[in-house]
């Protein structure tokens, strides 16, 4: 079996989907690699490294042209799909309840896929978790990154000309990325308080050394499988009220919260940016699904009201090198867990490939993308 890994194209995009690692590794159960020519450069992996760890190194048009199995970061986009070699197999991020285009034109070439994103939450498919090892580590460039807009320390700091206050942090959402969040700023000295529409979420938040601001949960919090699927405008409204008070106070405010499939929930209003001193600093993390902040502005760094607001789409790709070494171990355990070096095994019944699997030979086959396929071709 074949399987071939391009260069990256989306924009600030610096990761890649195999490492040489990966490659050696997938040498070793019997996979071919092929590796378009200075795929892994801007992770800092050379030609050379990969040669070395068994890859051969081939043009654009000849990884394409010779994969069975195409590995990727990002969803490919139109032109990357005319190029997919008709009945090969996609493994990649696709965030297909929506992306129902893309589906349909990988229908429409017959190729199977499968979404990293799409990768059940169970304990077996942990090291599977592309989403997770990803978000890990957003969570820490997003404090690292917030910290070099702040015209101040985070810690607290005695010297001979007085005493210097810690910073205040406010993280919205104690996911994965929050949590790393929350670790990262404490390691610095910030004070850091955090805010979770999870009520479970306060055991993880105060064992990091985070203060937890408790909203009271109602019955319009819909949680399955760890991630937050719903949640009513009156409980956002009463969220926001809550955690205003604590906003006007912070230097940071770091913002996480994403609905699979949705519009990211609107939660630093106009009027809380407005309530924020001078030089404090917002990084939006679901600006690329609508912002957190209601003025963060996609791939965009702005001050309104005296507030630096962060609108970084890709903070993994700011370590890129540590995420494409994770990632390659992610796509790895998931392919590996649906193929041999000789074939698929397509078990349709068996969780994760029922979960992760989009299409097959170009039917839709994964319940929830197909309506919304169907909606787009009538």
């Amino acid at each position: 079996m074949i399987v071939s890994v391009v260069k990256e194209t989306e924009l600030k995009e610096n990761r890649v989907a195999l490492s040489p690692d990966g490659v050696r590794d997938l040498v070793s159960k019997g996979f071919t690699c092929m590796l378009e020519k200075d795929a892994g450069l801007n992770s800092y992996f050379s030609n050379e490294a990969y040669e070395a760890a068994g890859a051969k190194i081939v043009s654009l048009s000849e990884a394409y042209s010779s994969a069975d199995v195409l590995l990727k970061v990002n969803a490919p986009d139109s032109v990357e799909v005319k190029n997919l070699k008709p009945g090969s197999v996609l493994i990649s991020f696709m965030y297909a309840a929506t992306n129902p285009e893309l589906v349909s034109s990988l229908s429409e070439k017959g190729i199977t896929s499968f979404s990293m994103d799409a990768v059940p939450r169970i304990s077996r498919a942990q090291k599977m978790d592309a989403l997770s090892s990803q978000a890990n580590l957003a969570g820490y460039k997003a404090v690292i990154h917030a910290a070099d807009h702040l015209g101040k320390i985070f810690p607290m700091l005695m010297t001979a000309a007085g005493t210097i206050k810690p910073s205040k942090v406010v993280i919205m959402g104690a996911g994965v990325a929050g949590l790393q969040a929350i670790a990262t700023a404490k390691r610095l000295g910030a004070i850091v308080e955090v805010s979770d529409i999870r009520p479970e979420s306060k055991e993880q938040v105060e064992s990091l050394g985070g203060k937890f601001i408790e909203v009271k949960s109602d019955d319009s919090v819909k949680v399955e499988g760890g991630y937050v699927k719903g949640v009513s405008a009156e409980f956002l409204a009463m969220q926001q009220e809550l955690i205003a008070k604590h906003i006007a106070a912070a230097d940071i405010v770091i913002t996480t919260a994403l609905i699979p499939g949705k519009k990211a929930p609107v939660l630093v209003t106009e009027d809380m940016v407005k309530s924020m001193k001078m030089g404090s600093v917002i990084l939006d993390m679901a600006v690329k699904q609508g912002g957190n902040c209601v003025l963060s502005e996609l791939n965009k760094t702005v001050v309104k009201h005296g507030v630096t607001i962060i609108g970084e789409s890709n903070l993994p790709s700011m370590l890129p090198l540590n995420a494409s070494e994770l990632y390659s171990k992610n796509i790895i355990a998931l392919l590996t867990h649906l193929a041999d070096k000789d074939k698929f095994f397509y078990d349709r019944e068996e969780d994760v490939t029922k979960g992760s699997l989009i299409t097959f030979n170009g039917e839709v086959v994964h319940p929830s993308i197909a309506e919304k396929v169907a909606s787009i071709v009538s």
